[in-house]
């Protein structure tokens, strides 16, 4: 199960939607399978995946470094600069820069993640060297003009107080608040109320020089272009960059959790539900066999054992689901529901119950078996575009996957014995540590 949210990290966000992206690439005929790492004359490099079914060139970049090095007091920088450095760009201000992406049918978009910048952008062929342009411009010359910073930051403000009134994403951030207590992680991505009033043009444009920079810089693309053409368009976007970022490091933390209930009241009709507990790194040897035992416990969704015993036997809840979470600097095991207020109690204790035989017992071989086969063989609607498929060129350079992982990503998955899923549900998955985060008016429980 993937889920989206605005505070957390790339769209990897959460591997296992990565993971779910090279099934995609493997089992698609409408893409190649071969990666090439195409590397411009002014050494900007590219990992190139070509796609001759329709003159469109997608980019996707990322930016080293996101929202955990945001200034304290300033929180939601990173944030206010994605949503508005498309705001107007060299001698183009705002209605200008749009108008001239709009004219020619350009895509150009930014987000900020907790450890990273992104960018997307996509072209028809034809308007291909415009388009490079105009991401140059944003890049290197953007203007952060009074009235559209303005008009953006308003609107972020109206959307951080009508997040106040959303059960769920109380939940999910005080699960964030309490899991990453102290650390970068724990702090909303999006800012404060106070925090995104205080920010300047000068913290905007500080932003930009510190953290865009060629050394900073990840790259992957996806469409109907040749190495030759996609090096010099590399250089015409990114070479004008600096080529080094600033210093920058983020303190590794384990979550802080011991299997407790934090309940905010609120006055609806329902209770939102964030569990947590301490997670697995990417690079841990065992995040393979932790990725398929999420799928069995709670990420594949109308097949996991949360579904069953919370939804299908008990009728506690529409949904529930887990997913991995591993970050830069640390990493945990989430997961989501909402239920009845009456039911929310019976539902905590079911999620509890669930958790506890996992770790004790472990899946069973057919339950292994059903995942290995589903995971390496599915075909995930949701990454159907070039810009996922680009996105996921760029996630395999972030964790240092290696170019050639798309090959061999469902041996890896294949290689999970039942020994190995035992083993790892023992360690990984912990009772005593499993700590509830509920928001709205649960009947029969209290913040333990």
């Amino acid at each position: 199960m993937i889920f989206s949210q605005r505070f957390t990290v790339r769209l990897t966000t959460f591997a296992a939607g990565v993971l779910c992206a090279f099934v995609l690439i493997a089992a698609t005929p409408a893409f190649a399978v071969q990666v090439e790492r195409v590397v411009s004359d002014g050494g900007i490099e590219a990992w190139l995946i070509r796609d001759h079914s329709n003159p469109i060139t997608t980019v996707k970049f990322t930016f080293r470094g996101g929202a955990a090095l945001d200034p304290v007091g300033l929180e939601g920088l990173a944030d206010l600069t994605a949503s508005t450095i498309d705001e107007g760009a060299g001698d183009m201000d705002s209605n200008a820069f749009q108008q001239t992406l709009d004219a020619r049918s350009i895509s150009l978009k930014f987000d900020a993640g907790l450890d990273t910048f992104q960018g997307t952008l996509r072209t028809l062929n034809k308007n291909r060297d415009k388009a490079f342009d105009m991401l140059r411009l944003a890049l290197t010359e953007p203007r952060f003009d009074a009235d559209p910073v303005a008009r953006i930051r308003a609107q972020v403000l109206s959307k951080i107080e009508q997040d106040q009134e959303d059960p769920g994403y109380r939940a999910r951030r005080k699960a964030m608040e309490t899991a990453f207590k102290g650390h970068p992680y724990a702090r909303p991505s999006s800012g404060t109320l106070e925090s995104v009033a205080q920010i300047t043009r000068d913290d905007l444009k500080g932003f930009v020089e510190r953290r865009f920079a060629r050394d900073n810089l990840l790259i992957g693309v996806v469409g109907d272009i040749q190495a030759d053409e996609l090096k010099v368009l590399l250089d015409a976007a990114f070479s004008d960059l600096p080529a080094k970022a600033a210093p920058w490091k983020v303190a590794k933390i384990e979550p802080d959790l011991s299997a407790g209930v934090d309940v905010t009241q609120m006055k609806v009709g329902q209770s939102a539900i964030q569990f947590a507990q301490p997670g697995i790194l990417r690079d841990d040897p065992d995040f393979y066999t932790a990725y398929v035992l999420n799928y069995i416990i709670g990420g594949g969704t109308f097949v996991s054992r949360l579904y069953d015993e919370v939804r299908e036997k008990r009728g506690l809840a529409y949904s529930i689901y887990s997913y991995l979470m591993p970050m830069d600097a640390g990493a945990a095991i989430m997961g989501g529901s909402g239920t009845a207020n009456a039911r929310a109690a019976e539902t905590v204790a079911t999620i509890r119950d669930v958790w506890a035989k996992f770790a004790a017992e472990g899946p069973t071989s057919s339950e292994l078996n059903d995942a290995k086969t589903y995971l390496t063989g599915a075909f995930p609607l949701r990454f159907t575009s070039s810009s996922s498929i680009a996105a996921t060129l760029v996630a395999m350079q972030e964790d240092g996957l290696g170019i050639d992982y798309i090959d061999k990503r469902n041996g890896y998955i294949e290689a999970v014995t039942f020994d190995d899923a035992k083993r790892v549900a023992k360690s990984l998955y912990q009772p005593d540590k499993l700590s509830f985060f509920i928001a709205g008016g649960p009947e029969g429980l209290l913040t333990e």
